[in-house]
């Protein structure tokens, strides 16, 4: 009894506050101030931290995965959430269509970044002795070590050569834990107003949600640690803007579109209707309507 009450607690906690509006509108914007003033964490961090080390538990676990793990937690609670309210199966497989248009962007965007890489840079092997004509470098001098540049080498086959990769570069690791966090912000966004629209809300589902606010949780703390401890600013600049641009296109620009053959539609919508409608004649969003309504 104590745990289960525990648990409501905890939930609706959580789904209030996922759910306010102003966390909905904003949240956006507090990934960006990560991605930007993150590398500054860089000054006060220690580096001889575990967290330090890209061998680290946490980094091998879950951040080349990080997107299979979030269609995992965020696609059970989506489906829980659908299927609880209408009970048809369509209408569970048409929310879950957005976890299946991230991941086919995430493959897009990594087959294009690593295209842009191979075009755009260069492979160079560190050279143990000088070339004919050039001098060794004194012990105590901090000029740069001789390069050589070796041509046809793709990235993958540079590094595994132990050799050294130069050219323009975005940090697929940002964008990705960008993409995450904001997916996983606006799909748990609706179980607030799902709540006080007095849905139905067992154990199960309240203990999925309460698992990818977790997740979410640690995305954040996986990205903060990424920035403090190996900050490249421009490449993981560029990821970040990436990640929200990709969220801002499809949430906030093609699912608006409304639910259609062509288009999923938005977290919520056939779950949640509203009776108010904006200047255009569209249904409000459920949080910013006080008359919402459970179907």
């Amino acid at each position: 009894m104590f745990l289960n009450s525990f648990l409501v607690v905890i939930t609706d906690l959580a789904a209030g506050l996922l759910g306010h509006a102003s966390i909905r509108r904003h949240f956006h914007l507090l990934m960006s101030g990560l991605v930007i003033f993150g590398p500054a964490l860089s000054m006060w961090v220690s580096p001889y931290s575990v967290f330090a080390k890209k061998t680290h538990f946490l980094y091998r676990m879950f951040l080349r995965s990080a997107l299979g793990w979030t269609c995992v937690f965020v696609g059970s609670f989506v489906f829980l959430l659908s299927f609880s309210v209408r009970r048809s199966l369509t209408l569970s497989l048409r929310h879950l269509s957005r976890l299946a248009v991230a991941g086919g962007l995430w493959q897009g965007f990594r087959r294009v970044l690593s295209v842009l890489e191979n075009t755009t840079g260069s492979c160079y092997e560190l050279l143990s002795e000088p070339l004919e004509g050039k001098t060794a470098a004194a012990p105590g001098d901090s000029a740069q070590p001789l390069l050589l540049l070796r041509e046809g080498e793709s990235k993958a086959a540079c590094l595994n050569a132990g050799m050294l990769w130069r050219g323009y570069e975005v940090s697929e690791d940002t964008f990705l834990l960008c993409l995450c966090c904001l997916l996983l912000a606006e799909e748990t966004a609706v179980f607030g107003p799902y709540l006080r629209l007095g849905g139905p809300s067992g154990g199960p589902m309240r203990i999925i949600f309460l698992l990818c606010v977790l997740l979410l949780s640690l995305w954040i703390f996986l990205l903060l640690c990424l920035l403090a401890y190996f900050p490249l600013f421009p490449t993981q600049l560029l990821g970040g803007a990436l990640g929200c641009l990709s969220w801002r296109a499809l949430y906030q620009g093609w699912y608006r579109l409304g639910p259609s053959w062509y288009c999923p539609g938005r977290p919520g919508v056939g779950l949640l209707t509203t009776e108010k409608k904006d200047e255009d004649g569209k249904p409000v969003e459920p949080d910013q309507a006080n008359n919402a309504t459970l179907k």
